[in-house]
């Protein structure tokens, strides 16, 4: 089993300015001549942490992370109650990679994504195939209305992880059912007073929280009830579920075959116990681009730090750090 590469520190931030009045964070660690590889974080919303570096060799990767509109170090903040998202789409974070990649200077790099970052890693590799050296997925999402569904309209998780979904649905209020929970938490999360949007966006976060692991993690859940991270996690998330992502239902799916006809390799690693984003959507785009190598963690739920999904993941950067060297 292996495990995360050690801490490291950015050798070079920024402040990127990428249109619509939006400042984008970027750092660069590791290897500055090495093999670039960009790291599309998960929410949408959650921002980078350190240990998002060490998912790479820093001896061979020149590791690009930056956090997306709205959240992490990025301004203008999804935190201030007079936020505006109506910028803050799928199609203007693809368009945001290839700023920083113009940026940056890089011709070609490794995507690698998770949960929401496999979403716009796909929609970033399907629009810019000629600018993907490989692709890592995690914990495949593709916004679909049926895993939509699944999570947070009482399509399914709800039957597992019941308890957790109690206070979930209490906190949307009354007069709302299966099919209403995303807009009316739209409605919340959208007000502007902190009484309303506070505890929305702290048990929107909670519920994410408590079912992302194979064993509830409480420290995890703690770490999710600082309001200012709740509600930003949660106003960006459900905006973009909100408008389906701002692509018709199924088109990551639909447009997969790009990948292999440009020849992009692929691993895609998968939790068996995935509540968030279940192991189907893994095993459709597998179908879908069968040249992908799926490899099912099989006792692993959706976080990426899980040990043996963990270990997937580092095997799989290790392999293309080998592979596109040569």
């Amino acid at each position: 089993m292996r495990g995360f590469y050690p801490a490291i520190e950015p050798y070079a931030t920024r402040m990127l300015e990428v249109g619509d009045g939006q400042s984008v964070y970027v750092e660069e660690c590791g290897n500055p001549e090495g093999i670039p590889a960009v790291f599309v974080h998960g929410g949408p919303g959650g921002g980078c942490s350190p240990a998002h570096r060490r998912v790479f060799d820093p001896e061979r990767y020149r590791i690009i992370l930056f956090d997306q509109r709205g959240c992490g170090r990025s301004l203008p903040h999804a935190w201030e109650p007079e936020a505006d998202l109506s910028t803050n789409t799928t199609w203007n974070l693809v368009a945001d990679m290839e700023t920083i990649r113009e940026a940056l200077d890089v011709d070609r790099w490794l995507v690698f994504g998770g949960s929401w970052g496999s979403t716009l890693g796909l929609a970033y590799a399907e629009t810019h195939p000629e600018r993907v050296l490989a692709l890592v997925l995690r914990g495949i999402f593709t916004l679909r209305k049926r895993e939509l569904d699944w999570y947070y309209e009482a399509g399914g998780a709800d039957m597992v992880w019941p308890d957790e979904w109690e206070a979930y649905v209490a906190a949307a209020g009354e007069g709302v059912g299966p099919g209403g929970y995303i807009e009316r938490y739209h409605e919340l999360l959208t007000d502007p007073d902190p009484a309303v949007h506070g505890p929305a966006g702290i048990a929107w976060t909670t519920w994410e929280a408590a079912t992302s692991t194979l064993l509830r993690g409480q420290e995890h859940v703690a770490e999710v009830q600082d309001p200012a991270y709740a509600v930003t996690f949660a106003r960006i998330e459900n905006h973009f579920f909100f408008h389906h992502g701002w692509m018709e239902d199924g088109q990551l799916l639909d447009g997969a075959g790009v990948l292999a006809e440009h020849g992009i390799p692929g691993v895609i690693a998968q939790g068996r116990y995935d509540m968030c984003c279940p192991i189907g959507t893994a095993w459709a785009l597998h179908r879908a681009w069968p040249e992908a190598e799926l490899r099912i963690s099989p006792t692993a739920g959706h976080s990426f730090a899980e040990p043996e999904t963990l270990s997937t993941l580092i095997e799989a950067t290790d392999l293309f750090a080998e592979e596109l060297a040569r």
